[in-house]
């Protein structure tokens, strides 16, 4: 049983909160084993705050959940500049990132501080630039939710790339570049805000807070805007290893969303820009080796195992598709982009129309997220990423053109009976674990 705590924060830390009394801005850095790269991105966040606000009183607060290693020791020793204040803190909570964020907001809200930031404690390109492309659209410009772009590379942030800016934009009317970038400031108001949502003991404080905070800082009807950050690397992070757990976690809370929010997202008609400020010229970023046959060998394996289950919940044309992608070379896999929408909205209303199957739902679509992404490689090879960004463009339009359909679907799946039928005999193995930040 989950133990429900009315507070992240630590009796110490309260009484340390005291002490402080109020803060303009609060840094959060959530982690978990990061012991390689913790002193780093603390460094960078006190010199962004030392060269852009140094009239300003700061508060970097680390949230740690639970490292095994010297994590919270290197944080504890480094020297901050004499005006700083630094709290290293083990949060309050069920094992993740959005329990850590909760922890973030807290401070804010009572500190009074009129900006909060986070930042991803395994970073290696953060520099001190970021603190004030974050943070200053939040105290100069009256923006209350600043959320990043980053300059990948084409076969990075696949998840976000095929599948979460679209729905973003297509459902939430908002072009959102980056809706679980990681790395993005708030004010206090929406601080008060998340914490008065009833989350904290769900999968959300585990790892779905990224997109539930871009969300509901939509539907709350805050003021958004994107910072630019540029070139965006991790810590020993191979994003085509991560891409199945990322890919079960963040759908299954964007769905999840979807039903809480139908009312607003049924009424969004269109979508639109939102201001961008920072960095203007961005570098290319560097190469990832993908390997695709691996991701073509899965696909293919799921669709000849999984074939008399997909055609339950997905229309004849996609599974037509399915069935002639399967036979595809390696390097030749084409999954059409039209495809790929129908899919995607016919898979987000068979979860809506489910009730007890809806991980295994998941689970056995993750190898067709696999075959999109190896599509991506096929039609984009031959790009640069700037290229290829347009191709994301272009999809994201489609899912917009669509989105009638999703409307369709929502009311009323064809097959909704035989899906629950077709998985409850499944065996799709086992889900994939939870991520603890």
């Amino acid at each position: 049983m989950i133990r429900r705590y009315t507070t992240a924060l630590r009796p110490h830390l309260l009484k340390r909160l005291e002490e402080i009394r109020e803060a303009d801005i609060v840094v959060g850095i959530p982690c978990f084993n990061s012991e390689d790269t913790i002193v780093h991105v603390i460094q960078m966040v006190s010199h962004g705050i030392d060269r852009h606000f140094r009239e300003r009183r700061a508060v970097i607060m680390v949230a740690d959940g639970g490292s095994t290693d010297d994590t919270r020791d290197r944080a504890v020793e480094f020297q901050l500049k004499p005006w700083q204040e630094k709290i290293v803190t083990i949060y309050r909570g069920v094992g993740g990132k959005g329990s850590a964020l909760r922890a973030f907001f807290e401070t804010a809200y009572r500190l009074n501080a009129s900006a909060c930031a986070c930042v991803d404690a395994d970073l290696r390109s953060i520099d001190p630039d970021w603190i004030k492309y974050l943070i200053e659209p939040v105290l100069d410009r009256g923006f209350e939710f600043v959320a990043p772009v980053y300059s990948r590379y084409k076969y990075d942030a696949t998840i976000t790339n095929n599948i979460v800016y679209n729905l973003v934009r297509a459902l939430y009317g908002k072009r959102i570049r980056q809706p679980i970038g990681g790395d993005f400031a708030f004010a206090r108001r929406l601080a008060g805000h998340f914490l008065d949502q009833d989350v904290w003991s769900t999968d959300i404080a585990r790892f779905g807070i990224d997109i539930w905070m871009t969300l509901n800082a939509i539907v709350e009807n805050a003021s958004i805007c994107q910072a630019n950050l540029g070139v965006k690397t991790h810590e020993g992070r191979d994003p085509v290893e991560a891409i199945a757990p990322v890919f079960h976690q963040v759908c299954g809370t964007f769905f999840s969303l979807l039903e809480e929010h139908e009312s607003f997202w049924r009424a969004t008609s269109r979508s639109e820009p939102v201001p961008t400020f920072g960095l203007e010229v961005v570098p290319e970023p560097e190469p990832i080796e993908v390997d695709q046959p691996h991701l073509v060998r899965e696909f293919q394996e799921a669709v000849r195992l999984f074939g008399s289950v997909y055609r339950q919940i997905f229309s004849y044309e996609v599974n037509f598709e399915l069935q002639r992608a399967a036979t595809a070379e390696p390097h030749e896999l084409e999954l059409p982009v039209a495809t790929w929408v129908r899919l995607v909205y016919e898979l987000a209303a068979a979860y809506h129309h489910m009730r007890i199957h809806r991980m295994k739902l998941l689970s056995l679509m993750t190898p067709l997220y696999l075959g999109r992404v190896a599509s991506f490689i096929t039609q984009t090879r031959d790009m640069t990423s700037r290229e290829a960004e347009q191709v994301v463009e272009e999809q994201a339009q489609l899912f917009e053109e669509h989105r009638p359909y999703l409307h369709e679907l929502w009311d009323e799946h064809p097959a909704a009976r035989q899906v629950d039928e077709a998985l409850a005999g499944a065996d799709s193995g086992p889900a994939s674990p939870p991520l603890r930040i």
